[in-house]
């Protein structure tokens, strides 16, 4: 049985993976010269060609895809292996890297990092926010809090809430003046938000409309805001409008509220390696604890249903 020299397998899944030497020796910091004889001294080994040369690409054949496909898992898993152990020889003082949505980092996430900081002194946070989803390995995150539907490739997760319910809020002194009406009453008043959503809960509340929003959001977070303004009645995210409802500068209008499973499913996603990792197991069960206080506080706040 040939020996693989197991030096020349990581400048193996460079140059396959690039398809050009030059370009693998400019990744892997080494020279053109260097490549070429790691190359070669592994097709030797190994007692056959491994890539068709096509002038100055180099493309795999049939043998170099099957290595590619014995080796690169190992390769991943070595790769993962140093970067839990340069983590775990951080230090006494770590940090997590996160990026989350804008929207919810804003009105949910900062208000809660004090408590963070009280319980985990030894572990600052460095946040990111972006509406775009990160490459986490690529650009360095240990975590990130996403909505979606997965499933998230390359990447751990758990689901922290399955079903986010979207409620209708609006401005104290707008709740006051729709208090004791019926649904159908707010189609009549300036809506904000996505109106497909907004279709679906008229239809939960038994009305059958085509409503046209006076305004869309990119951004949950400036969608409330422009309710708590009175420019509108909201249909939001009763996560992210928790602290207005909690405060009594937004009020829920309707006991009705749209589950709107799957899509909007919120995720704290992690390298497959990170798992077991104190910082992120510490995060991970802090959220949790903080979703459910969050809940238990939305059942007594002062901005509950109107109706």
């Amino acid at each position: 049985m040939r020996r693989i020299p197991l030096q020349t397998l990581p400048t193996f899944r460079a140059v396959a993976r690039l398809s050009n030497l030059r370009a693998a020796a400019e990744q892997l910091h080494l020279t053109h010269s260097a490549i070429s004889q790691q190359m070669r001294v592994l097709e030797e080994q190994l007692g056959f060609a491994l890539f068709d040369r096509r002038g100055r690409r180099v493309v795999l054949n049939a043998a170099g895809a099957a290595l590619l496909g014995a080796v690169e898992p190992a390769l991943e898993q070595i790769d993962a292996g140093v970067r839990a152990a340069a983590l775990a020889a951080s230090g006494t003082e770590q940090s997590l890297r996160i990026t989350a949505l804008p929207s919810f980092a804003q009105h949910w996430l900062l208000p809660r990092m004090t408590r963070w900081r009280e319980q985990h002194p030894g572990i600052a946070i460095d946040l990111h926010t972006s509406q775009q989803a990160i490459d986490l390995q690529r650009e360095g995150y240990h975590a990130a809090l996403r909505q979606g539907k997965g499933p998230w490739r390359g990447l751990a997760g758990t689901c922290l809430i399955d079903s986010p319910l979207m409620i209708v809020v609006a401005a104290p002194e707008v709740a006051r003046r729709l208090a004791g009406g019926d649904p159908a009453a707010l189609m009549h008043e300036p809506l904000l938000g996505d109106a497909q959503r907004w279709n679906r809960w008229f239809a939960l509340a038994g009305q059958r409309c085509r409503v046209k929003p006076v305004a869309v959001f990119n951004d949950m977070g400036m969608l409330l805001q422009a309710a708590e303004q009175g420019l509108g009645i909201a249909l939001g995210r009763q996560l992210v409008a928790a602290d207005a409802l909690r405060d009594g500068r937004l009020v829920q209008l309707s006991p009705i509220a749209l589950a709107d499973p799957g899509s909007d499913a919120l995720w704290l996603l992690h390298p497959p390696e990170l798992q077991d990792w104190p910082p992120l197991v510490a995060l991970r069960d802090w959220l949790q604890q903080e979703l459910h206080s969050s809940a238990t506080q939305l059942e007594h706040s002062p901005g509950g249903s109107a109706h």
